[in-house]
């Protein structure tokens, strides 16, 4: 690593991102330009922002590409700071710049048909081909222990700023403050891990094992988070945003008005369309004027929110988001009859839409935070086809009384099937939970393969760890908004290599209405089962094996392919065959042998499991 990139990285890694970023990149990038930038930013955090720009736009490019262009604007900026007057070349928007940085370099393969185009077209083809996808980039391998902790010391500074640019490439869409905190957090890991290394006691790399998660539990919450909110953008489009940033906005901060509450749904699903782009620089900008707003009107919107809005501004918006709802207003009536009952609904409905919806959305919202947000937007739908049908003409008098009546039952179907999963979870425990989710999913998506079944029913039934211990009006929204993540997370695999035509539906037609299809859908009936071939099921000694979680993953795996070989498996017959494994294991795993009676044994274990199959 060459001296220039050395102090590069230094300069880089003592970021702070702590002063406030440009009012408006399209209503001041002409006034105030790459210059004014640098000096709000100061030179270390406009690095850093300029480093992850550049491997999230790039990210073929190597880490010296990455070096080299983020130090040339930077130099850029530095000059254009300190001119007396600005030339044409500091007045261009930051964006371009960027862009034409980019365009300039040498040895950046695949950006020759987007640098022959003109902006805008020009940024939106660099948009396009941003890849988010699993082994587009490399896998991050982490460094053995003592290889790490070598690097650390002789390299501590450029070791930090090249974990920023594996990151910012890995994850083209994740916004910058994310990235920047978590390479804080890796920098500490580095320095426990590691500082300890002459005390013969410290373990270096049981410490990375402890410490890693952590490190990088914000990039995978976080990006999951994103991605999902752009896949409901995507697919369901701004109204369907905006509905549900209503519907928990108004839970959040219920003593705030309607105009106010507009006002941040408008500016959040704005923010979200920069993000989802790939505008970092608009992501940026927006989200820390959105964090502003919020913070100077505490007084109107929440008093929840004091010791989040004292925090730094990179642990400000994580801290809002998780921070609890604010109390309801006193005097707040119970009901919303007047949406129903008063005379001129049906013409307010008829002449602004949107806008009455949005109101009853609002108002039914910040009376019941004990509710999810997607449960609110099912009620929000029911309520338009309600008057969709009760302001037709001939419609009978006592139309909309009915849907008060439809209204308490679907409370009631979607509270039990929560308190039923509950019980089941207390009951069962981790393990036989999620093979009852693994049976019932395995029916409904025998498409997908073993690990991707028990990657996703694995974060069910931490979802069930996890809520199932709350209180009842905690218990909905933490497990249907968890519960919507990880299906959110199934319909895009969908979009990528289709399931099944249910899935689709249930992915396709309704962004409120997903978890309810999704538990709907029963057998695919389209499905061809698997036949069975020699090495459908095979048994091996490492079936005895002590450590049980490894236990517990094979025998997964085994149920998986049970059912994907009979789909149409009866309680009876599951327990009938589990049973015959485990007395074949419990004799196989005595035996001198095991191997050898594993080969001998298993054959007839096949066999017996047919009969009591076809029974």
């Amino acid at each position: 690593m060459n001296r220039r990139t050395i102090v590069y990285v230094i300069l880089l890694v003592s970021l702070t991102v702590g002063k406030a970023l440009p009012r408006s990149s399209r209503d001041t990038e002409e006034k105030t330009g790459i210059g004014q930038r640098f000096s709000q930013l100061q030179e270390s955090n406009f690095k850093a922002i300029a480093m992850i720009m550049f491997a999230q736009y790039a990210q073929g490019g190597t880490f010296g590409n990455a070096v080299k262009m983020a130090e040339d604007v930077t130099d850029l900026a530095k000059r254009c700071a300190a001119a007396a007057r600005a030339t044409p070349e500091c007045l261009k928007p930051l964006d371009r710049i960027f862009l034409d940085t980019i365009c300039r370099e040498e040895n950046l393969p695949g950006f020759t048909d987007c640098c022959a185009k003109k902006d805008p077209e020009r940024n939106d083809c660099f948009l396009s081909l941003k890849n988010s996808s699993r082994g587009f980039v490399s896998p991050f391998e982490r460094p053995n222990a003592e290889a790490a902790c070598k690097n650390h010391s002789q390299h501590q500074h450029p070791l930090t700023g090249y974990f920023i640019y594996e990151v910012s490439r890995r994850h083209p869409f994740l916004y910058a403050p994310t990235i920047l905190s978590v390479a804080i957090r890796y920098g500490e890991m580095m320095k426990n891990c590691c500082g300890s290394a002459q005390d013969p006691t410290h373990n270096a790399e049981e410490c990375f094992r402890r410490q890693a998660p952590k490190v990088v539990k914000p990039v995978k919450e976080d990006g999951m988070r994103q991605e999902h909110t752009c896949g409901i953008l995507k697919k369901f489009g701004e109204r369907t945003l905006k509905a549900w940033k209503l519907a928990q906005i108004s839970q959040k901060f219920p003593k705030a008005d309607f105009a106010t509450v507009s006002k941040l749904v408008t500016d959040i699903a704005n923010m979200h369309k920069d993000c989802c782009r790939g505008d970092m620089l608009d992501c940026m900008r927006d989200r820390e004027e959105i964090l502003h707003y919020v913070c100077t009107n505490q007084d109107i919107l929440s008093s929840k929110i004091k010791k989040c809005c004292e925090k730094p501004l990179l642990q400000r918006s994580e801290c809002i988001v998780n921070a609890e709802n604010d109390d309801k207003p006193a005097g707040l009536s119970p009901h919303v009859r007047e949406f129903i009952e008063d005379k001129g609904i049906c013409e307010r409905f008829a002449q602004e839409k949107d806008a009455h919806l949005a109101r009853f959305l609002y108002e039914y919202s910040r009376r019941h935070p004990e509710f999810s947000a997607q449960m609110l937007l099912r009620i929000g739908k029911g309520y338009e086809d309600l008057l969709s049908q009760c302001c037709r003409s001939g419609a009978p008098a006592d139309c909309g009384s009915r849907g008060e009546g439809e209204l308490k039952k679907h409370i009631y179907e979607t509270e039990s099937v929560m308190k039923t999963s509950c019980d089941i979870y207390k009951e069962k425990g981790d393990y036989y939970f999620q093979n009852e989710l693994l049976m019932s999913f395995t029916k409904k998506m025998p498409q997908l393969t073993s690990a991707e079944l028990i990657k996703f029913t694995k974060q069910m039934t931490t979802i069930g760890a996890k809520c199932c211990q709350l209180s009842q009006d905690k218990l909905l929204p933490c497990a249907e908004e968890n519960l919507d993540l990880v299906l959110g997370e199934i319909c895009r695999r969908h979009l990528t290599d289709p399931i099944n035509p249910g899935v689709c539906h249930c992915c396709s037609s309704s962004y409120a209405l997903r978890r309810p299809c999704m538990g709907k859908l029963e057998i695919d009936e389209n499905y061809v089962p698997l036949s069975l071939t020699p090495g459908l099921f095979t048994f091996h000694e490492d079936l005895c094996t002590s450590e049980e979680e490894k236990l517990q993953h094979k025998k997964q795996e085994m149920l998986i392919t049970l059912i994907k070989y009979k789909p149409q498996i009866t309680p009876e017959q599951l327990a009938a065959v589990t049973a015959a494994f485990a007395a074949m294991r419990e004799q196989c795993c005595k035996d001198a042998d095991p191997e050898a009676c594993f080969v001998q044994e298993g054959p007839e274990l096949i066999k017996r499991s047919e009969k009591m199959l076809s029974a």
